[in-house]
């Protein structure tokens, strides 16, 4: 029991440092600034950006998604089935309720959740639109790749606020990650939950540090958010050891599972909406820029094998 206590305090420690290892080298770094990048930097860069896409994308699909499905699923059928057990065996749900899609709606809960927070910022301060003119005609005009385009990106002057949500987002999910590896019962299965979570949170974290710097995040507060990104898993392992052997009575792995669902559905609205199509607005090199969306969500597909 020591050894496997301290396997997990180890894994708290490596995730953290990792993490901020990971968020913090495009902040600190000038180089990973777009807006001061010419020629083949800035290309590089986009490149770079579209393969933190893909990875977004994978995390998004294969990750989050795939885990809120699976835990809303089965966090419901254990409330049936108790519910069952306590009272009435005779008063079984109907079958199309048993069938209905839980999972897939509190998904789609967090989507328009974010939807509708960006309809009220719009609605309440319309001429937050108008702000990014001139940045976008920077971004997207005569100095990317030689190209002529003032195209207007879509919904950039957003880029802020979907920066927070999917920080939001990621500090659910990696709260719920700490959580998963605090909980194992030997070590074995720690290291490995712990490693497949290192691989995919190192390049997760990367492409949230490079998208604070390409909007033009203040150093200060880019730093502050990848920090407190840092310490969400940390915080969730440490939870986990502190109630260790919790279960999911009293409906709190039903919550879990209906918060994790939010946040993967508030993740996938800032991929579609911010992340892919800032990335792709500029129709220079489709091919490579695809080629590097696919090699990061092909290797956020193989990851998941382990995780």
């Amino acid at each position: 029991m020591d050894l496997l206590l301290g396997v997990k305090v180890g894994c708290l420690f490596a995730l953290l440092v990792l993490t901020l290892v990971c968020g913090l080298i495009p902040i600190c770094f000038k180089w990973f600034q777009i807006h001061i990048a010419t020629g083949c930097h800035r290309q590089v860069l986009s490149l770079l950006g579209c393969t933190s896409a893909g990875v977004f994308l994978g995390a998004g699909f294969m990750h989050m998604t795939a885990e809120a499905l699976e835990e809303i699923e089965s966090e419901i059928k254990k409330f049936i089935i108790q519910d069952r057990n306590e009272g009435n065996s005779s008063d079984v749900p109907d079958p199309p309720l048993m069938g209905y899609p839980y999972g897939e709606l509190i998904i789609s809960l967090g989507f328009f959740l974010v939807f509708l927070l960006e309809s009220l910022v719009l609605q309440c301060f319309p001429g937050a639109t108008q702000r990014s003119t001139v940045q976008e005609e920077e971004w997207h005009g005569t100095h990317v790749f030689g190209l002529h385009s003032h195209g207007h990106l879509p919904s950039s002057s957003q880029g802020p606020l979907r920066a927070l949500i999917l920080l939001l987002s990621l500090s659910f999910h990696s709260v719920f990650e700490g959580l998963a590896v605090g909980l194992q019962p030997t070590v074995a299965a720690t290291l490995q939950l712990c490693l497949a979570v290192l691989a995919h949170k190192g390049l997760v974290v990367f492409g949230v540090g490079l998208r604070l710097a390409q909007i033009g995040t203040r150093p200060r507060w880019a730093m502050f958010s990848i920090l407190a990104l840092a310490l969400m898993s940390p915080l969730g392992l440490a939870v986990a050891l502190a109630v260790a052997g919790g279960d999911s009575e009293g409906g709190r792995g039903l919550a879990q599972a209906i918060l994790e669902g939010v946040a993967a559905g508030t993740f996938l609205y800032v991929t579609f909406l911010e992340i892919l199509p800032r990335e792709l607005a500029v129709p220079e090199a489709p091919l490579a820029k695809w080629g590097c969306v696919a090699a990061g969500f092909a290797f956020m597909a193989i990851i998941a094998l382990w995780a």
